[in-house]
């Protein structure tokens, strides 16, 4: 019950975290035009956040294995707290600036969470909890927008204001209801505790299984990054939809990953491979975002987007599965962070590359995720090699 009860306390906060990242992401520029945010400029609003995130989110995974989870848990959740607000009293593009670094340098809430299922799940429960755990992020993050553009007709703060209430109650729950996982704190047990150091962000690529399946995560991520400006652009300019049309649309999109992940129990019991069913999705992922790029009408794209979007959900459940199972205890949070950390850079190079190559053809930007996606395939079936060998 204790393990269960953890479980669902995570699964909560997780929809909260990604409830309130989701409702203030679409804002941030219509919010931010009074202020003097351009075109340019948005784009460097939201790398500052990611950029933020790749630095620290390595050092607050190191802590967690250090002092314990649940105190790294609770200084993320009042930084992310604390950044809305300040989006909220906002009266300067400084202070945007101020409040996507401070949320970007106490991101820690994703990486550590996954640590915590890391140290509360056997090898038999840790593909089905990721899963769990990304399908109840994935649910926060689609029903965001929706709540956001509703609370907006109240005033332009609202959303902002409402999205620290929530993580604030993240912070409230994990206070009183959330039992430290991490057992083997190094400052609790007189052993000399390592300091984090930046190099690891390499040094942690270099691990044979591990560091193949974080830069597939990085490839990965930065492929769904770059449709996402090419899914935007092709949905307004060729398919002439509106913003509730491509709303639902993208709702649509995020509720088959979700489906797929809660799926994973299931698919498990027919492949027990992880580095397989990694294989196979992003393979399908690769013929689906191809077909993509051939569409010129609304059928064939939504299709192929939504099939995509199928497979591309067990992305993260089977790689951080694979991360987990081969990770030392001790290292969890650290290795979870650099996982993270390159996730939040592949979020930033996607949409700057679909950018500079939206100059070709709406089209091509679907090639390019193409491409990525491709590299990312070449590398699973180096995964699988490495994973029979071990």
């Amino acid at each position: 019950m204790k393990l269960s009860r953890t479980l669902w306390v995570l699964v909560f906060i997780s929809i909260i975290n990604s409830l309130g990242f989701g409702i203030i992401i679409p804002l941030l520029y219509s919010y931010g035009k009074k202020f003097g945010v351009t075109e340019q400029t948005i784009g460097l609003l939201t790398a500052a956040f990611s950029i933020s995130q790749f630095f620290a989110t390595p050092v607050l995974g190191s802590l967690s294995d250090k002092f314990g989870r649940k105190p790294i848990l609770v200084l993320s959740l009042v930084g992310t707290c604390a950044s809305f607000i300040l989006f909220g009293f906002a009266n300067s593009i400084i202070m945007l600036f101020a409040a996507r670094i401070l949320d970007g340098l106490t991101g820690g809430n994703i990486s550590v969470a996954q640590a915590m299922i890391s140290d509360m799940s056997s090898p038999k429960e840790r593909a089905k909890n990721f899963g769990i755990l990304g399908s109840a992020f994935g649910f926060g993050f689609v029903i965001g927008p929706a709540i956001g553009g509703l609370l907006s007709g109240f005033g332009a703060q609202v959303p902002f204001f409402f999205a620290a209430g929530i993580a604030f109650l993240g912070v409230m729950l994990t206070l009183f209801l959330l039992e430290e996982t991490n057992k083997n704190k190094k400052g609790n047990n007189g052993e000399k505790s390592n300091n984090f150091k930046f190099k690891s962000l390499i040094t942690v690529l270099q691990k044979p299984v591990i560091g193949t399946a974080i830069f597939i995560g990085f490839l990965l991520t930065m492929a769904q990054f770059t449709m996402l400006i090419g899914f935007q652009t092709f949905s307004v300019d060729n398919l002439k939809l509106n913003p509730t049309q491509i709303g639902l649309f993208y709702a649509g999109f995020g509720v088959t990953g979700i489906l797929m992940q809660l799926a994973v129990p299931l698919i498990k019991k027919v492949i027990s491979s992880q580095a397989l069913i990694l294989l196979i999705s992003t393979l399908f992922c690769l013929g689906m975002m191809v077909l993509t790029g051939f569409a010129t009408g609304l059928i064939l794209f939504a299709v192929s987007i939504g099939i995509y979007g199928l497979f591309n959900g067990l992305r993260n459940p089977m790689l951080n599965t694979i991360i987990a199972d081969r990770n030392e205890e001790n290292e969890r949070g650290k290795v979870m962070g650099v996982n993270q950390a390159y996730a939040s850079i592949g979020q930033t190079l996607g949409p700057v590359t679909a950018g500079l190559i939206t100059t070709i053809s709406v089209h091509s930007i679907f090639f390019l995720s193409s491409l990525y996606i491709l590299i990312a395939f070449l590398f699973s079936i180096r995964l699988k090699s490495k994973e029979s060998k071990s």
